[in-house]
């Protein structure tokens, strides 16, 4: 039986021809008037198969994808009235999926038997990636730094966005078509890529971008000066008890730094952004529920200096105004000479961004390119290599959806690099 409230959310789908939520708004090009239509007919379990076609993270990207700037954005019911409710119908369909194991059913083809291939990173490209080589037969063994398997899902995502039980289901869903596993190592460390090489067919590098980025504004180097990136993966959280917190930045990593930070006890949390709401990267919906949530917003303002001795006391910032350059379509924030002001603070979080480690890439021989992310061709291949790699680490959209994509077509070119390579 469908859920009732999940029945009336199907039914008010128009299951549009032209399919606007697959084609404009979902990156992983979803059948979404497919999946729906069979939800409504009852047909769960081919609903759930509809979905496996193009994804094996519904259960993720259902819950904390940007919906309303992806698939519900570009819904023709939202024209006059509200979406229709994508995201929470995808992760019921694959939930469902996982709690009966209709996965348990699909036979595993032959394409790629006997082929060794290597992953590593086991976020939503190095997942997505390894699931579908494994399907396709082949003996995939996933390579992962941390003790347990998620990247940025498990150390990036917090809880109260992801719960880790979802996560965990979804993994031995995807673990369950034979992959393997190696946790606790590390490529420059404990892993070198030149062995691996010898070892396998192919081998697909999806560890990300995980450098923070930084400003280059005095006192970045200053004591209670943290990157957004690094907080959420090592947890390494300072007591906020009555503690002032300025979050720097407007994407999902500022969103989830503030929403962490105010839950953990500080006195307050303020996240500054130099251009106006409406433009900031992070989901609408999570902006609104940091504001409920008690955290404070400065648009239109940046930081421009961190004062103190040893430790963080005051930030210096500058109101800016938003112009328009020429041959650029965004309007560009500019500071407004003579605004600046100050405001006493305890922390900064630095959330603007991540870059790859090029200096882990260099080690293994690896090229970076002039805009600092591994260089590849148009097969997202290491020319003259059997190597591959997808996602951040090669300067893709760095959104969940964006990543699963890339593993799953990189995927392909793998399996297109093999078949005309014999045993």
């Amino acid at each position: 039986m469908i859920k009732e409230q999940i029945q009336e959310k199907v039914e008010y789908c128009l299951n549009c021809p032209t399919k606007p939520c697959s084609k404009k708004g979902c990156p992983l090009s979803n059948e979404i008037p497919t999946f729906i239509k069979q939800t409504k007919e009852g047909k769960l379990e081919e609903a759930f198969y509809t979905l496996l076609d193009t994804t094996v993270l519904g259960s993720i990207c259902g819950r904390i994808c940007p919906h309303q700037k992806q698939c519900e954005g570009s819904c023709v019911r939202g024209i006059k009235r509200n979406s229709v409710s994508i995201g929470e119908i995808e992760s019921y369909i694959f939930d469902q999926g996982i709690e009966n194991k209709y996965y348990e059913k699909i036979n595993k083809t032959k394409e790629l038997k006997g082929r060794k291939i290597a992953v590593i990173g086991s976020g939503p490209s190095g997942l997505t990636c390894s699931a579908f080589l494994a399907r396709k037969g082949a003996d995939v063994t996933i390579y992962e730094k941390q003790k347990e398997l998620g990247g940025i899902l498990r150390y990036g995502i917090p809880a109260f966005r992801l719960p880790k039980t979802i996560l965990d289901k979804t993994i031995s869903f995807i673990l369950s078509f034979g992959i393997k596993v190696e946790t606790q190592k590390e490529l420059g460390r404990n892993l070198k890529l030149a062995d691996l090489q010898k070892e396998y067919d192919a081998i697909y590098l999806a560890f990300g971008a995980n450098i923070p980025r930084k400003m280059g504004i005095p006192g970045e180097e200053l004591k209670g000066v943290y990157g957004g990136n690094t907080l959420l993966e090592k947890q390494n959280h300072p007591d906020y008890e009555n503690k002032r917190v300025a979050i720097i930045g407007g994407g999902n990593v500022a969103m989830d730094c503030a929403r962490s930070i105010k839950r953990l006890g500080a006195k307050q949390v303020v996240v500054i952004y130099r251009r106006q709401e409406e433009q900031m990267p992070a989901e609408k919906k999570e902006i609104e529920e940091a504001k409920q949530e008690g955290v404070e917003f400065l648009f239109l303002h940046n930081i421009t200096k961190i004062l103190g001795t040893n430790q963080v006391e005051k930030i210096e910032c500058i109101k800016t105004k938003l112009i328009a350059k020429e041959g650029e379509t965004r309007l560009s924030p500019v500071d407004i000479e003579g605004s600046n002001y100050t405001l006493e603070m305890d922390y900064v979080v630095m959330a603007v961004g991540a870059k790859v480690d090029t200096n882990l890439l260099e080690s293994q021989g690896l090229i970076v390119s002039n805009k600092k992310y591994l260089e590849i061709d148009e097969n997202h291949q290491i020319s003259g290599t059997n190597i591959f790699a997808g996602g951040d680490l090669v300067g893709q959209n760095s959104t969940v959806a964006w990543a699963a994509r890339d593993g799953r077509e990189c995927a392909k070119k793998i399996e297109e690099y093999l078949s005309v390579r014999r045993i």
